[in-house]
């Protein structure tokens, strides 16, 4: 009797680890979504500072709706030639997809083929 609940809680107990390595995978999924998110607001948020630092008056009287009509206006503005390929090749040496397929993703297993014909045109 006693072999049998031994058995029945040993089935208990893989079940249960079964369970938690699902929820690790998810886990695992949410905290890779969360840092992608993370890296792209970082650099939004590094990018709109240099125009704000670029756009904005040197007087410290200026108050936040003034800066965000700048940062509207500045949106406007076209880009110099070969700064879009600049900013491309940048993310892909931080870490991130540029390509089609997975872009914005991070690339976690060495360089990607599709990214670097990207970058070659």
């Amino acid at each position: 009797m006693e072999k049998k609940n031994i058995f029945a809680h040993m089935q208990d107990m893989e079940a249960q680890m079964e369970t938690m390595r699902a929820n690790l995978g998810e886990w695992k999924q949410t905290v890779k979504e969360l840092m992608e998110a993370n890296q792209r607001l970082s650099l939004e948020n590094e990018q709109l500072r240099k125009i704000l630092k670029r756009e904005a008056p040197l007087d410290p009287n200026v108050d936040s709706a003034e800066a965000e009509a700048l940062l509207a206006a500045s949106e406007g503005t076209e880009e110099v030639v070969g700064e879009g390929y600049d900013n491309l090749a940048r993310l892909y040496h931080e870490g991130f997809h540029i390509c089609n397929v997975y872009f914005g993703h991070l690339r976690t297993e060495g360089d990607c083929l599709f990214c670097l014909s990207f970058l070659n045109k």
